[in-house]
Order: C-alpha cells, then structure tokens, then sequence
C-alpha cells in the first residue's frame, strides 16, 4: 500500500463559548477518519486552533475585566481538556491570534490587493454612539423588515427566514446596551468573487458532494457579489496593513489560521505540496465560507484547495433542537461528569453516515445499543473468555483448531469491507460490519460451550477460548480509530506494544495472556437523567424561544363497535408522551426459528439497516406453524427498550403483533416499503 501524506482539519471552535455535544459530531468523526488512516499507515495530521476574534470576544473580555488574551488563553485550555477527554487527538491544537497567521493574513491581503481583487465600498452600518462601535449583526435586534416579527437579529428573521442588511431592521436595539443605535456610512474593503466565477464554477462539483454542491451552484446563475473583509476599530483582531482601524473580519483569518497551525507543527510544506491531499470537516451552516469565499482567496494567492470538503449536518436530541429549557443542551462537560466518553464515542459511529443529513442523539437508543452492542456482544467476547482464561487456565493461550481457524478466517476477510466504510465516513456500516463479525464470535462460543468443557476438558477449553479471544483482538483492532481507549487496553491484554491494520494477520498463540481490565460497562439511565438534570436551565434564564414538538400529530384509534368477542380488557390508560418515547422501526427478518424447549417462543434475527443486526424472541409461536415463513418479510419492532435478559438469550427489542396468539393477526408490517432501520410511520 502506498504511504500517503494527508492534511485534516475541522472547523475551529469559538474561543467565546464552550464546547458541546453538537460541536463534538463534528470532532470525533474527523478523529475516526484521522486515526483510521494513521492505523493504515499513512502520514496523516489532523490540524485545528481556536478561532479568537471578533468582537463578541472584545465584549466579554470587558464585561470581565481581563484582557481578549487572557480570556482565549484560558477558551484554549478548557477546550483543550475537553477535546483530550473525548480522545480527540490533533497533531496540533493552536490559535489563530498568533505571529504566524498575522504574518499569513497580511501576505494574503497584499496578493489579493496586488491581483485587484479587493475594492472599496461605502455602505450604511447601525452605529451605538453609548458603546462607541459599529454594530455586527448579532449585536443588534429589531423588527424584520419583511415579515414584521419583533426581537429579531440583524442579519435573518427566525420567523420567515427573510435575509437584509441590519440598517433595514425597524426599531433597532443594541443589545450590549440597550441603546437605539443609528445608521452611519463606513468605507470598507470587499474582496471580490466574480472574477473567481468560472473557476468556482468548475471546482465546487470536483470537491463536494453532488447534495452540497446543487445548492451551491444556484448562486451561479447570476454574478457573484463582492464579500466585505474588514470591519472598523474597535475590534479584536489583525489590523489590515496600510489602512488604520480597520480590521480583517473574522472569517478571513480563520481559515488562514489552518495553514498557521500547520506551519507552527513545522509542516508547511505540505499545504501546497503537489502530492499531499487536503481535507475539511464541516458543518452546513458554514458551507459558503468553505467551498466560496475560502477556495476564492486560496486560488487568487497561487495556494493549493482542499481535495475534499466534507459536510455533516446538525445533531438533534430525542428528535428536537437542542433546548436549554428541556436540559437537551448539553456541554462536554456536563456530559463527561455523568458519563464515559467511550459510549458517546460508539454511539456517534453507529450514526453517522457520511451525509449532510441531521443526527440524532437519541438518549433512550443511547442507553440500549451501548448496553446491548458495545457490552453485551462486543466486550462479552473479552470478558467471558479472558476471565475463564485467567481463572480456569492460568492465563495461558493454546492453539485454534479448524473451526477456530475459519472463525479467524471470516474476521480477516472483512478487512478491506471496513476499510472501504471508513474511507468513506459511512462510520455506521463500519459499526454494522463490527457487531456481525461480534455475533459470529458469540456462537462460536455459545457452540463451544466452554463453561462445560472446562469441567471435563481444559485443553479443549483452552483451543475454544484461543479462537474467541483472537477474534475479539481482531474486532479491538477495527473498533481502535473509534474507541483508542479502549482498544489500547485490549492490546495491553494480548501483551502488544503497537497495532498497526495489519495486525489482524496475526494470530496470538501459545502465549500468556495479561490479567483482564476493565473495557466497558453498562449505562444506566439515571446517568442520563442526571446529566439532563445537571443541563436543563430554567426558561426563563435560557433565553429561548420554544419550539413545537415534532411528534406525530396524528390520532391513536380505538376499537370500533362490532361483533363481540372474548378479548382481554384494556390495560390502564397511558399519556400520549408515554407513547411519543417508543422509537418504532422497520427490520427484515433474516431467520425465524422455533427456540427449543418453549412452548410459545420464536427467535428473530433482524437486520435493522443502520442499527445493525438485532436478535428478539416473541412468544407468538401459535400463531406460526411455519415461522420460516416470515423470513424476508418487513416488521415493525420497538428499537428503544432496554434489552431483557432471558433464559434463552438477550432480546432486543419487541416485535409488534396485532391480534391474539393462536387465534387471529399477526406480526405489523410497513405500509410501504422504507427500508430497514428507518423509523415506521
């Protein structure tokens, strides 16, 4: 495999505010993607700083009587920290108030002005006569122009989602100090992006999806209007060479200050080097800074652009905006202080996808495929038989026999499948794929059956545990750009230094194992309540605006009138947001069968397209007498209860069926064909 030479970076958090869970989407799958490619080999640094200026930062340095350079040193630490504890790992984490990006931004300027690409415009701008300062558009309120809604900001109206200048907004307020500000003319610098029309044009399909690149495109229709770059004094940030008080506005220095970070790990070389590749993770609320004004300055200055820009929609949790109020809001830290980072980690993975499509955080779901996945198959395999190994068997390993050696065989033969899905970001499928390789590892063991044979047979014991052990190492090393943490503790218990993707052709042998650690353990909701509890701000102190629910509106129908019939009475009466928290989904039955020994049960085996493969028993054997009839057939099944353990197994989840067993209905089906995973309406 040739050894790559790769750029990564995301977009750099705000030095005014705290680090969150939506932030944290974007961080940790950028981190998959880095750490995957490092794992394959190759020469990948993951780059970042914070963004530091602008005048929201000037204002809270004031508010606290320190300096902005106290108040981003102190950002950069707590960001740092938190980033750390997610085992978010940058090759460099720096700021862009720095000697290198002030020494970029104004090298530049100066080509951009020499190519002709900047002009000079005077344009009307609101103007606080208390604060002494040209208003930025979130510094200003007042009612839209189009829609007349009150409390509106100066650059969108939430409520009809018209765009205008703040000069438009009727009675304007600042909102530092409540003053009426007024409207004042201000010469300042564009820099100019018709000329990059043509070449815009062209690159924007090449380096985006085709999803963010149709939108993109619609503004070609007509000519690129010019971007202002400066703002007036006072402002913190880098002063524009050869005009006085005018500053570069934010968003020109701080993709710049990729490149300064790259510069001060000592690898700038890379940026234009012909045979490195470039890459950005970002959200879509920031996609025109990104794939416009950003690949514009670089083409004008003779810089190289990224290969690929890669974007990630927004998170939402319980299928809502992130509210305050409803303490779905959540930092870092809050979330560090109730749960591990391991479980956030994995459950990111199972849902991201690699498209701009939202995702949601769903604290139910949360709880179950943590517990029933991560722990009960994934770390099962490690736990049940590294303590037999350790208790039973001195800790020693022995030999795979056949069967353990295809065991072994099927785990390998996934590689370049997974490899494939982590390339592409498609970090769910690469979960998917994981969790089969988990179940196969599972029956392996439950057929081996060596809580038996370790009373009569320890070699045979010994062979059984090696295979299970080696399959689990093999899964440990797929699941390391995604649990690092936990997969370096797995590594320590072969008794391994270092892995590498190609470790999984190696099988670990007649050798003494490590004493069993610790790897993961189940999540109990009350650790969730409490971190909610611990976020939730009261609505009046959060500012907010409430939102409307998004469940479904439409009504739960009772049974009519009709022929009378022996059937059970109805049970209690429930509240409709008891109903609203069942996550239903839609799964293909991939085996059905008869569970022995039970008179009423059924073990389905569905595929639940992004949730994975779940197992659940159904007592509906009456109703079936040839349950390998329903194999290929859609169900409906609640994806969010807590897995119950049973004599016969772990059941996760339950099977929707209308009617009575043995008499009349049957298992609910889709009305139309969604597709497995998604949610049934």
């Amino acid at each position: 495999m040739e050894k790559r030479k790769i750029v990564v970076t995301s977009a750099l958090p705000y030095a005014n505010g705290d680090i969150h869970l939506g932030h944290l989407v974007e961080y940790i799958q950028t981190d998959f993607w880095v750490r995957f490619q490092k794992l394959r080999g190759h020469d990948c640094l993951y780059i970042c700083a914070d963004d530091t200026h602008g005048t929201p930062i000037m204002i809270r340095a004031r508010k606290e009587g320190i300096t902005p350079e106290e108040l981003i040193a102190r950002s950069h630490a707590i960001h740092l920290k938190d980033f750390t504890d997610f085992q978010v790992k940058f090759d460099n984490y720096y700021s862009t108030n720095s000697p290198e990006n002030k020494e970029l931004s104004e090298q530049f300027f100066k080509a951009m002005e020499k190519s002709g690409a900047i002009t000079k415009k005077t344009t009307p701008q609101l103007y606080c006569e208390h604060c002494h300062m040209f208003l930025p558009d979130r510094f200003v309120k007042g009612t839209c122009p189009k829609c007349g809604a009150p409390n509106q900001y100066g650059d969108s109206c939430d409520k009809c989602g018209s765009t205008y200048g703040a000069e438009e907004l009727g009675s304007p307020v600042c909102t530092t100090c409540g003053g009426t500000p007024v409207v004042k003319d201000a010469e300042h610098l564009y820099f100019e992006l018709e000329p990059q029309h043509d070449y815009l044009e062209k690159w924007i399909p090449g380096h985006t999806t085709s999803d963010v690149s149709n939108k993109l495109l619609e503004w070609f229709k007509e000519p690129l209007r010019g971007w202002c770059i400066s703002r007036d004094a006072p402002y913190f940030g880098f002063e524009i060479p050869g005009y006085k008080d005018k500053f570069f506005y934010v968003w020109v220095d701080a993709p710049i200050g990729y490149i300064a970070s790259l510069k001060n790990f000592g690898r700038f070389d890379l940026w234009n080097d012909p045979t490195a590749e470039l890459y950005h993770f970002i959200g879509k609320d920031i996609i025109r800074f990104h794939c416009l004004f950003w690949p514009g300055m670089l083409n004008t200055v003779g810089f190289k652009g990224p290969n690929k820009v890669f974007v990630h929609g927004f998170l939402t949790v319980n299928g809502e905006k992130m509210s305050k109020s409803k303490g779905t809001f959540v930092n870092a830290r809050t979330y560090l202080d109730n749960l591990p980072a391991d479980a956030l980690r994995y459950y990111y993975a199972a849902k991201l996808g690699g498209t701009v499509d939202d995702m949601d955080l769903n604290l139910s779901d949360f709880v179950q495929r943590v517990n029933s996945d991560l722990v009960g198959k994934i770390t099962n395999i490690a736990s049940r038989g590294g303590q037999m190994l350790q208790k039973k068997l001195a800790g020693q390993l022995g030999t795979m026999d056949e069967e353990g050696k295809a065991l072994i065989g099927k785990c390998r033969a996934a590689s370049e499948t997974i490899a494939k899905f982590y390339e592409d970001r498609r970090f769910n499928q690469v979960v998917v794929e994981i969790c089969k390789l988990a179940d196969a590892a599972n029956e392996y063991f439950d057929k081996r059956e060596p809580w038996k044979t370790v009373k009569v047979d320890l070699e045979a014991t010994r062979t059984s545990l090696t295979a299970a052990l080696n399959a689990f190492r093999i899964i440990a090393i797929y699941l390391k750009p995604i649990l690092p943490v936990y997969a370096d503790k797995a590594m320590k218990l072969f008794g391994e230094t270092e892995w590498t993707w190609e470790s999984i052709d190696t099988a670990i042998e007649n050798a003494k194992m490590g004493d069993y650690e610790y790897l993961a353990s189940r999540i109990d909701s009350k650790q969730v309540d409490a971190m909610i509890s611990a976020a939730t701000v009261k609505p009046a102190d959060s500012g907010e605006v409430a939102h409307e629910s998004r469940a479904s509106k439409n009504k739960v129908k009772g049974e009519g009138e009709g022929e009378q019939r022996n059937i059970p009475p109805l049970k209690p009466e429930i509240a409709f947001p008891d109903f609203e928290k069942l996550d239903l989904r839609v799964g293909k039955v991939e085996a059905c069968e008869i569970v022995p020994k039970s008179s009423k049960l059924l073990k389905f085996t569905l595929d639940a397209g992004s949730l994975g493969k779940r197992t659940i028993f159904s007592g509906i054997r009456g109703q079936y007498e040839k349950p390998e009839e329903l194999i290929g057939k859609e169900v409906v099944f609640v994806a969010n209860l807590a897995p119950r353990k049973m004599s016969v197994g772990i059941s996760e989840g339950m099977i929707l069926y209308a009617g009575e067993p043995g008499k009349s209905g049957g298992v609910l089906s889709p009305l139309s064909e969604a597709g497995a995973g998604t949610p049934a309406t």
